[in-house]
């Protein structure tokens, strides 16, 4: 605990000594948003009457790869309003040659590595959180939600939500037309200055420009330098407040494992979302019977760590203002993760109803309350889940936050009734961006009353333009028990035994990394980077695990990239292990000091045929592990898409710890037939985990928000192919404004 203290206050000292005001775009790039009273067409036609007496931003500034001076690529921009929507137009030239990864909307990578145009808002005003609207050339949309964490303002691209665009191409220039209604936006209806900013993709140069001209080590996306929307009259609350979207599901499923049942099991259902809007920042989101069969299926991965892999969330209901219950914790622990509930080991449990008020409630002040109802489920009880946190803001852009848990059944058991967590966080961030730190205590406890129940430390950074650095101090309790988080590192499964043990342990994590920017030649950015991690068992038995590595990155022009890495590892294995499966005997608990080298290589991703490599090789353990991927890319543009991934594993143990060689592969087909309309195929083969999967989903967003899909999903052995389960559903969902 004394070490706690003195690194945080050495920490704090260094941040307040350091931190900078910072350039203040917000005060520098204004522009005054005019009424409208001609309608405008969402037709990408800057001939339009209501864009003719509006003024325009008349070019962007460059971004990356270099952050001075205007962009060569001009681009002209224009905004208007009415009573229900913001619109916005882009004139964005160039030579033509554009790039378009694929016309399929809410496909994040498709749409950075395309020529885009995005534009991000921050309508509260205090570069907390935010949104994002984009759209590529071919016209595909993606929208998501801005949030701080730690120095970097994140995107999560998985929130969806009704607005509209149009795009129209010429030899040398392309036309973009945005409308975001209001009823999207949460905004406070008497702030009359909104942060924005504009951020252009043009693939040709491999360049983005932005609005506002800030340091390049900060993303486009940042909410701290956006210029200013001045806003001639205020924006009234926006109307129609309530949003039902019910939907229809049904289909046809077998478990060929379960011998009892011996045909297709036919299943219908109804359920409805709803969404009120409280106040214009504050918003009420309710679900009666959710369906989630729409949901994108994992993407297998090999896992030879101890520890469980991190799956992301992709249920709607759970994205929205996520990031107030989220944004707690720090690298590989997480007091919530919304994806504890609702699903059991890859199955999902019956949701009988959800609840969820977030927003802001004053300009510095949001809130989050969350209730959840599951059924039961084969063994499992019903559960109910409460959830609510708090962010307030203080100085000019710190975060003092809070949160609490629980996890409760009404059935009559003696363990495992409840679980709860509780933790404050002081979440610190200077003006400039460039200093950030957050102090956090939490604590967790269950209807057997542990001791060593506590979860506390530190973490932060610095943001140079070249230089960067960070570092973390985390101590965590042996029963430290998170139900609703996730925290594997925590837990530890004895081969021999079968049992499952809880170790306590302190994390030390000292990371940095330089760039260079050269000017001329082939290069944009190259540069060394570092990191040391070390575990120590909090209960004074020495050594966990340590691991130190150092890379060098190379980053070209033409987008081509390549890294060389090299890693040294020393673990003390806490109980005898398993980790190429039960056919051999498990390594044993002893001291093991191993090193290993890769090199990565990802091809020209402009190019309609491209590739990404990589080769590892290194003492692994007692034994040594060749490790090598491929992914292979093709695309039709703009709208197909086709790519195979091979991973391949040797690893090899002395004796009777035995060898074995993992193959993973997964093939992708993607193909969409409008903005509208897409049909996504993955074939996946896992030796690991024994199974072959076939997924393929066809979806039609026939009005926005408004969708059918049909889903086909088939589960078979890797031995001989027979078949674990099939099933076929179809939903149809409907968005109604009340």
């Amino acid at each position: 605990m004394k070490l706690f203290i003195t690194l945080f206050l050495g920490l704090t000292l260094i941040n307040l000594t350091y931190s900078q005001t910072g350039l203040n775009t917000r005060s520098t790039f204004q522009y005054s948003i005019e009424k409208t009273d001609i309608p405008v067409l969402i037709d990408a036609k800057e001939d339009d009457p209501a864009w003719q007496a509006v003024s325009k931003i008349p070019n962007l500034m460059n971004h990356w790869p270099i952050d001075t001076g205007a962009a060569d690529a001009l681009t002209e921009i224009k905004l208007t309003y009415d009573d229900n929507f913001i619109y916005i137009i882009g004139v964005l030239h160039d030579k033509g040659g554009r790039v378009i990864q694929s016309l399929r909307r809410d496909n994040s990578e498709a749409h950075w590595n395309s020529d885009n145009f995005t534009v991000v808002l921050d309508p509260m005003g205090n570069k907390q959180n935010g949104f994002l609207f984009g759209v590529n050339a071919g016209g595909a949309q993606m929208e998501g939600q801005l949030n701080v964490m730690g120095a970097q303002t994140e995107t999560d691209e998985n929130w969806d939500n009704k607005w509209y665009s149009h795009v129209e191409q010429y030899m040398d220039h392309w036309i973009v037309e945005m409308a975001i209604p209001f009823k999207t936006l949460r905004y406070n209806s008497n702030i009359s200055e909104w942060g924005i900013n504009f951020i252009r993709g043009d693939m040709s140069q491999n360049s983005y420009s932005t609005w506002t001209q800030f340091p390049l080590n900060y993303g486009g996306n940042d909410l701290n330098f956006m210029g200013t929307l001045k806003w001639t009259e205020k924006p009234k609350k926006a109307t129609g407040k309530v949003v039902l979207i019910p939907y229809i599901a049904g289909g046809t499923t077998r478990d060929f494992e379960d011998e009892t049942q011996t045909a297709y099991k036919q299943d219908f259902d109804t359920g409805i979302d709803a969404k009120l809007a409280v106040t214009g920042s504050l918003s009420l989101d309710l679900t009666f019977n959710p369906d989630f069969s729409n949901v994108d299926v994992d993407q297998q991965v090999t896992n030879l760590t101890r520890f469980s892999i991190f799956l992301p969330e992709r249920r709607n209901f759970f994205l929205e203002n996520g990031d107030i219950f989220s944004n707690f914790g720090g690298w590989e622990i997480k007091p919530f993760f919304s994806r504890t509930i609702g699903l059991n080991q890859g199955q999902q449990v019956p949701i009988t109803y959800g609840a969820r008020l977030t927003g802001n409630v004053t300009n510095k002040t949001r809130i989050g309350l969350m209730n959840i109802q599951t059924k039961e489920f084969n063994e499992l009880q019903s559960q109910n889940y409460t959830v609510g946190a708090l962010h307030h803001q203080v100085l000019k852009r710190s975060v003092i936050k809070g949160i609490l848990i629980n996890r409760n059944t009404g059935a009559d058991i003696t363990e495992g009734k409840y679980a709860r967590n509780g933790g404050l966080e002081f979440a610190y961030l200077s003006p400039s961006g460039k200093i950030s730190n957050t102090i956090r205590l939490h604590a967790a406890t269950t209807d057997q009353k542990l001791n060593d129940n506590y979860y506390y430390g530190f973490n932060g950074r610095y943001n140079g333009r070249s230089y960067r650095a960070g570092w973390t101090l985390d101590v965590v309790g042996q029963n430290y028990i998170t139900e609703l988080g996730f925290n594997p590192r925590q837990t530890n499964f004895n081969a021999l035994t079968e049992e499952v043990t809880r170790q306590g342990y302190t994390r030390i994590n000292p990371w940095s990394l330089y760039r260079f920017y050269p000017k001329t030649g082939k290069l944009n950015m190259h540069g060394p980077r570092t990191w040391h991690n070390t575990w120590f068992d909090k209960n004074g038995r020495g050594l966990i695990e340590r691991s130190h590595g150092f890379a060098y990155d190379f980053q070209f022009k033409n987008t081509t990239e390549l890294k060389f890495q090299a890693q040294i590892r020393e673990v003390n294995l806490p109980v005898p292990t398993a980790l190429i499966g039960n056919d051999f005997s498990p390594l044993p608990s002893e001291n093991y000091l191993f090193t290993s080298y890769w090199i990565t290589y990802n091809t020209d991703r402009r190019k309609t045929v491209n590739a990404d490599f990589r080769l590892q090789y290194g003492n692994f353990f007692n034994g040594t592990r060749l490790n090598s991927s491929v992914n292979l890319n093709y695309r039709v543009q703009p709208w197909g898409s086709f790519g195979i991934n091979y991973d391949y594993n040797k690893i090899e143990f002395p004796g009777e710890f035995g060898e074995t060689t993992l193959h993973l592969i997964r093939a992708n087909m993607e193909i969409s037939f409008s903005n509208k309309m897409f049909w996504t195929t993955a074939i996946q083969y896992n030796s690991q985990s024994e199974n072959y999967n076939i997924f393929s989903r066809f979806q039609w967003r026939f009005k926005p928000m408004s969708d059918f899909f049909l889903v086909y999903t088939d589960n078979y052995t890797t031995d001989g192919l027979n078949i674990k389960n099939r099933q076929i559903v179809f939903k149809l969902s409907y968005w109604l404004n009340m």
